[in-house]
């Protein structure tokens, strides 16, 4: 089976790391195309490795050598490359959020059953990692019973200035939107965020911690602790109660040392070093289902699922108050 060329909009930091990983580690694919509007650094990343560079996201999605494409740009910019890509027909992957709006994101469903493929991927990862796939399958297994409630951290050591209060949603909890969503198969009828006593290491425009909860359909309740000036170290964690047992998400292994008189366990202090095996499995598996006319990954009702609940939990933070969550029925074209 011939290679899978790609084109990939946005040459920044994670354009960069999925243009490496697909040359130097996964296999079935090619970057062939690369686009940003900032052109120097597209010839940066793209002259070396032999592919063709644009200034623009259109060019590129209707280069004729380029069978798929990946959007790395920033989230406001999405939807174009986006809506670009499903006109003519080629699958995209999209890293997360799908659009910055709800409204763009419907716009995308729309146009994307209109087409009558599927061909919009979103790059929520953590449905990649091996810990919450091991999750899913025990819960998947009936064993433990229906889950009844959940709790989850998301612990950051630190985070600069310009990280504000509606971050802490729409660049932090969106993760624990996405997956948790996925792990329990239920839907989000309402949120609400609260505010616990802040830290001394927050900033004017930043509360922090914050307790976001999220109530299903089913009755199930998930709280996400979200802290991102916690200072010890980059940890996520996540425990599900059922009805027959409890389950832990089993974190990475890491050495435990005895040494002044003390046993020690580190904690990971980047989210690149805990998440990066997830990121090669993600793409691996996209460029798999591309290359065989499958699709299996997070769709564009996911990431539309994600906007609204993202939406919901900004005005809590806002109002303190419980907030509805009205995403529609899911289309029948996105139920498997």
């Amino acid at each position: 089976m011939e290679l899978l060329r790609i084109g990939v909009v946005g040459c920044g930091a994670i354009g960069r790391e999925h243009i490496d990983r697909i040359t130097n580690k996964l296999s079935g694919g090619k970057v062939v195309a690369v686009s940003d509007v900032f052109v120097e650094g597209a010839h940066k990343v793209g002259d070396p490795i032999g592919a063709t560079v644009y200034n623009n996201s259109a060019d590129l999605v209707n280069d004729p050598d380029v069978d798929a494409v990946i959007c790395t740009t920033p989230g406001f910019a999405h939807k174009e490359t986006v809506m670009q890509a499903i006109e003519i027909g080629k699958p995209i992957f999209c890293e997360k959020p799908l659009t910055t709006s709800a409204e763009d994101s419907r716009e995308i469903v729309e146009a994307e059953i209109e087409s009558g493929r599927h061909l919009v991927q979103v790059g929520f990862m953590r449905r990649y990692d091996k810990s919450y796939r091991q999750v899913k399958e025990m819960l998947d297994s009936g064993e433990f019973g229906k889950p009844l409630y959940l709790k989850c951290t998301h612990w950051n050591p630190e985070v600069g200035t310009n990280y504000d209060t509606p971050m802490a949603v729409h660049d932090t909890a969106i993760h624990e939107i996405d997956v948790l969503h996925w792990l329990v198969g239920d839907e989000y009828v309402s949120a609400q965020v609260m505010m616990p006593r802040q830290t001394k290491h927050t900033h004017r425009e930043l509360k922090d911690p914050q307790l976001m909860f999220l109530n299903c359909r089913s009755g199930l309740i998930a709280m996400v602790e979200v802290f991102v000036n916690c200072r010890f170290g980059y940890d996520i964690n996540c425990q599900i109660v059922c009805e027959e047992g409890v389950i832990d998400l089993p974190t990475p292994a890491s050495p435990t040392f005895r040494k002044a008189g003390g046993l020690t366990t580190a904690i990971e202090q980047d989210w690149k070093r805990r998440f990066i095996d997830a990121y090669d499995v993600e793409i691996q598996e996209w460029i798999n289902d591309v290359r065989n006319g499958e699709f299996n990954g997070p769709t564009a009702w996911d990431g539309l699922v994600a906007n609204v609940t993202a939406d919901a939990l900004v005005a809590s933070q806002e109002s303190g108050a419980v907030v509805p969550i009205e995403i529609g029925e899911m289309p029948a074209f996105y139920k498997k």
